[in-house]
């Protein structure tokens, strides 16, 4: 009752809030939209596996897990869920679902029509998804339900005083595939005991990732013969108000930049930050590239693929809400550097505890360890030789998984 009415207030919270802004007026737009899809897309006959993420981290967790399924599993469709727009609208044409969709809020009405529309026959919760209503449905209704690359935390609703009556949400999951120890600990002291650790599915994603890599001759002919070229990638104002500087202080670097916000006003304030010779993407010839000390990236999609360019990577974020994902430049064997803001990235802590991993607080943190980098060949080596092994150490997620999952 007490969640009902707390999603009810929720629901109108967002309805105002969608009108000044765009994002979540987009985001309002497609839940309304979401029944008409499913009613269009939905074959009666078909077996569905549903699968959630809120956003694009998450059903980049979940992409490793949604492939090998449908690989080995032909005979069931894929449906996909977001929840935010910055999942949804990069993924909407996904070739690996059937359908995708938005998910709507999670109203008692919302549930059973949404349900009844997608009749799924298992369905995987990505990371932090515990939607109650959603989720006593799926367990009501007999249909198979798992959280993965789960990860708790003591300060977790779950685990205070004033969240007993939230924490049965749990138990509606047939098995909940958690990150570390602790969470087992934590979920076993609230009498949930259907907890696997298998780690991050991430892992797994990126080496795929890796594999896959783009040629992208425009950014290879930007590198030349460089020995030392640094990716910073998605990067916001404070992260280039300390690696901007070093690079105009140090001829005998390349420097490319991906920026988290690709807008006029950030790109020309990048700009403005230069000393030495720049070239936007877009604008990248053969010949102008090559004469070029800086790459700006001025579109998407790209980013994964022009870590294997890098000999170190800068991960932006971390001087303001969070680091963004490290993996993605640790897989390519380059030691990744970010911001004091990571503290609730597990592979933050495992790419610092190997050495292959490196925080900065300030500019002259950043300064005296690029120094390091750029004066030292061995070290720059082995730290990224101990970021390259920490992610294959950590791959496997995905076996772990599927020899509980049974479709």
């Amino acid at each position: 009752m007490i969640y009902n009415f707390a999603i009810c207030l929720f629901v109108g919270a967002v309805r105002l809030i969608a009108l000044f802004n765009k994002k979540v007026a987009r985001m309002v737009k497609g839940e309304r939209e979401a029944f008409d899809v499913l009613a269009r897309k939905i074959d009666p006959q078909a077996k569905y596996i549903w699968f959630h993420a809120a956003s694009l981290g998450e059903f980049e967790q979940g992409r490793p897990l949604i492939e090998l399924i449908r690989r080995n599993y032909p005979q069931y469709k894929i449906l996909q869920t977001f929840f935010s727009p910055s999942g949804y609208e990069v993924r909407k044409d996904y070739r690996g679902a059937d359908v995708v969709c938005y998910l709507p809020l999670d109203t008692p009405r919302n549930v059973r029509r949404f349900l009844d529309a997608a009749h799924p026959c298992a369905a995987f919760f990505i990371k932090y998804e515990f939607w109650k209503n959603y989720l006593g449905a799926l367990h009501r209704r007999g249909v198979p339900v798992y959280s993965v690359s789960s990860i708790f935390r003591p300060q977790q609703v779950f685990f205070r005083w004033y969240g007993v009556a939230y924490r049965d949400v749990l138990k509606c999951f047939t098995h909940l595939f958690v990150q570390n120890e602790e969470s087992v600990r934590l979920l076993a002291g609230i009498g949930v005991t259907a907890t696997t650790i298998v780690g991050d599915t991430r892992f797994d994603r990126v080496l795929d990732i890796c594999r896959q890599a783009k040629e992208l001759p425009l950014v290879e002919a930007f590198k030349g013969s460089n020995r030392y070229t640094l990716v910073a990638g998605s990067s916001w104002a404070p992260d280039e108000d300390i690696f901007i500087p070093y690079f105009n202080a140090h001829p005998e670097m390349k420097l490319i930049i991906a920026p988290h916000v690709i807008d006029e006003n950030h790109l020309s304030e990048i700009e403005s930050k230069l000393h030495r010779t720049a070239v936007r993407y877009t604008q990248a010839t053969p010949e102008n590239v090559c004469r070029a000390d800086c790459l700006i990236i001025d579109c998407f999609g790209l980013l994964s693929s022009i870590y294997r360019y890098g000999e170190m990577a800068y991960i932006g974020g971390g001087f303001g809400v969070s680091i963004h994902n490290t993996l993605e430049a640790a897989v390519y064997g380059i030691p990744v550097v970010f911001g004091p803001n990571n503290q609730k990235f597990l592979e933050a802590q495992g790419l610092k505890a190997c050495r292959g991993g490196f925080e900065i607080t300030d500019a002259t943190g950043f300064e005296t360890l690029m120094d390091r980098f750029l004066s030292d060949e061995a070290f720059l080596s082995a730290s990224g030789k101990a970021a390259g092994d920490y992610v294959k150490d950590n791959a496997g997620a995905l076996d772990k998984i599927m020899d509980i999952v049974r479709l």
